[in-house]
């Protein structure tokens, strides 16, 4: 049955968590706290969406689509989809000192915030420029890993937050570009006539 399943996800979901929780002591345990610290409401998105908007061009495109999918990313995960789920953090008492963060965060868990941002503004950067989401892939996968090694979330709740940021990301490109007429967007190519 449907809850059976539920359950015995959960509990598999749990002993992945202890199983991060209880991994020996490596200099990649600082920096994926600081990893995870710097996607705090976005700031490394947000960061990145400027960088590229200093460029121009495709870029620019790639960060507007970027941070347009983050934000309603975060807004649907935080404002909705934790509410409705209602899963409260992991217990963090078994967690190594080291690991923790300075602040613990007071929301509930599920789907992880830090993981729908982060898939929805690097799956809106590949739309438009599909190299630089190419690169960014792996540092969106460790910000979701991250929030798991330093135990304010279980593996589903990151899987479940990638693939909503993802999923709201690819839904924006079907509904075009956000807020500007395409033709804007389109320079024309050398040697088009003007007539």
């Amino acid at each position: 049955s449907m809850s059976m399943r539920g359950r015995r996800l959960r509990a598999y979901d749990r002993r992945l968590h202890a199983w991060v929780g209880g991994l020996p002591e490596t200099p990649a345990d600082r920096w994926l706290r600081r990893l995870s610290h710097s996607a705090d409401h976005g700031k490394l998105w947000i960061g990145l969406a400027l960088l590229f908007g200093l460029r121009g061009g495709r870029l620019r495109r790639a960060a507007v689509r970027g941070v347009t999918a983050q934000g309603l990313s975060s807004l649907l995960t935080n404002a909705v989809l934790k509410r409705i789920f209602g899963r409260v953090r992991p217990d963090m008492a078994n967690l190594q000192t080291h690991r923790r963060l300075r602040r613990e965060p007071g929301t509930l868990s599920f789907p992880s915030g830090h993981s729908s941002s982060a898939a929805a503004f690097v799956t809106g950067v590949a739309l438009e420029a599909p190299g630089v989401g190419a690169v960014l892939a792996p540092v969106a996968l460790g910000v979701g890993y991250s929030r798991v090694h330093v135990g304010v979330h279980y593996p589903g709740d990151v899987l479940a937050g990638l693939a909503v940021g993802t999923g709201l990301a690819l839904v924006g490109r079907r509904l075009g570009r956000p807020g500007v007429p395409d033709d804007l967007w389109r320079t024309p190519s050398p040697g088009a006539s003007t007539g």
